[in-house]
């Protein structure tokens, strides 16, 4: 039996924007974006249920708050854990403008005299600024050549998961009454696995190294490579890694200081602190 038209759909929420990607749909795996024609994705405002969903801790620790969220929001996101961290802050600040607007009240206190004050951001300012790295650039190392690609959301928020867990074992240790032999191996196996998650997410990073005689992209070869090559050869690519993200973040805000008049910059990221900002 066909079910009748929702007479309401009229009044379903609709674009409030449309944001065009830093990647404009590279690097992402085929059926987990419909990209239109104009390369603008229309971005809905958040529901309710959204934002229950988005102030829900547990669900923000696993990352599918931010998941739920995005493809509710843009639904031209089918699968968001394959979202190329490079159009990761881009889509939420376009969702923090869609559903409150473009205003963002900032709190922030001068490194001078201290002073602390509130400052209106222009969200539509910092999404302008956001930009693509140039992935493009690859690294040579002998009759190497290193070529590169952002990760997905899904293998970042799986490696910092894995690496908060391991900085918490070795926080709780002074506190454990265990004896200092236990601890002693405790805190050995917890490096060795911060260690390999960096390893790890410099393998994921990598998308090719071209050899003369061929073309390596089995992530256990490139690991394998990673942890033994030359320490100066990983370091030029974990340096080249770290610029990547670099030019993919949020730049920092400079601001003047409204008691002395001293010009600073302020780091900004768009988390659950703010995100709601002066949202009402």
């Amino acid at each position: 039996m066909t079910q009748p038209t929702n007479p309401l759909n009229h009044y379903f929420r609709q674009p409030a924007i449309y944001v065009q990607l830093p990647s404009d749909g590279q690097f992402w795996p085929p059926g987990s974006l419909t990209m239109p024609e104009n390369h603008e994705l229309p971005v809905l405002p958040m529901t309710a249920i959204d934002e229950i969903t988005y102030r829900t801790p547990d669900a923000l620790f696993n990352g599918q708050a931010v998941v739920s969220v995005i493809q509710s929001c843009c639904p031209s996101i089918k699968n968001a854990w394959h979202c190329p961290v490079v159009d990761v802050d881009t889509i939420l600040t376009a969702i923090r403008i869609a559903s409150y607007g473009h205003e963002l009240e900032l709190s922030t206190a001068c490194p001078d005299c201290q002073h602390e004050d509130e400052y209106t951001i222009d969200l539509r300012t910092i999404l302008q600024n956001l930009r693509m790295p140039n992935y493009d650039q690859t690294v040579s190392q002998g009759d190497l050549e290193i070529y590169f690609a952002p990760i997905s959301y899904q293998q970042l928020h799986t490696t910092t998961s894995a690496q908060f867990q391991d900085q918490k074992t070795i926080q709780n240790l002074n506190d454990a009454n265990v004896p200092e032999e236990e601890k002693i191996e405790i805190l050995k196996g917890a490096m060795t696995q911060i260690t390999d998650l960096t390893v790890r997410m410099l393998g994921m990073s990598i998308s090719t190294i071209k050899t003369p005689n061929v073309m390596v992209t089995e992530k256990s070869h490139i690991e394998d490579f990673l942890r033994n090559c030359d320490r100066k050869v990983f370091q030029e690519i974990r340096d080249h890694i770290i610029d990547l993200r670099k030019d993919s973040d949020f730049k920092p805000l400079t601001i003047k200081c409204g008691s002395c008049e001293h010009e600073y910059q302020q780091s900004f990221t768009l988390n659950q602190s703010n995100f709601f900002g002066n949202a009402s």
